[in-house]
């Protein structure tokens, strides 16, 4: 199977261009797939994996720490309206079940709960930012 390096990068350039987190591209039985997390407004790093029939770019995140995820496919506010303290800081302790941030889905506010104890490390998503389903949120240590 000769891999096609110009459409892949073409299918990474349309991720960047048109901010997207996955790209599926299928032409008969070649079947490429393109992915990355979105972190902030800065782009991580991306890897290539490829298999028979497919081609997968994922993105590398910091391993260490545990992470909180978004729940839901929505738009991330990391205080309770505009202007008002940010449910959680860099450097803040927390506890298990303690919101970090509020994922705004079809005019709904869903808090968004901290998986376990421990100290903020990394907040991930800026105020208003689109997030996905799985998306890590805060990175805790």
């Amino acid at each position: 199977m000769k891999i096609n390096k110009k459409l892949i990068q073409e299918l990474v350039d349309h991720l960047k261009e048109f901010n997207l987190s996955e790209l599926e591209y299928q032409d008969g039985q070649t079947k490429i797939k393109v992915s990355r997390a979105l972190k902030g407004v800065e782009q991580q790093k991306t890897s290539a994996v490829v298999s028979p029939n497919k081609t997968v770019l994922k993105n590398s995140e910091d391993s260490d720490g545990i992470r909180v995820k978004s729940p839901i496919i929505g738009t991330a506010y990391l205080a309770p309206e505009p202007g008002a303290k940010k449910f959680v800081e860099i450097g803040d302790k927390i506890k298990k079940g303690q919101t970090v941030m509020i994922v705004e889905a079809m005019k709904t506010m869903n808090h968004v709960p901290s998986t376990s104890d421990g100290e903020v490390k990394k907040i991930l998503v800026e105020d208003g930012q689109p997030v996905e389903f799985g998306q890590t949120l805060v990175l805790l240590k």
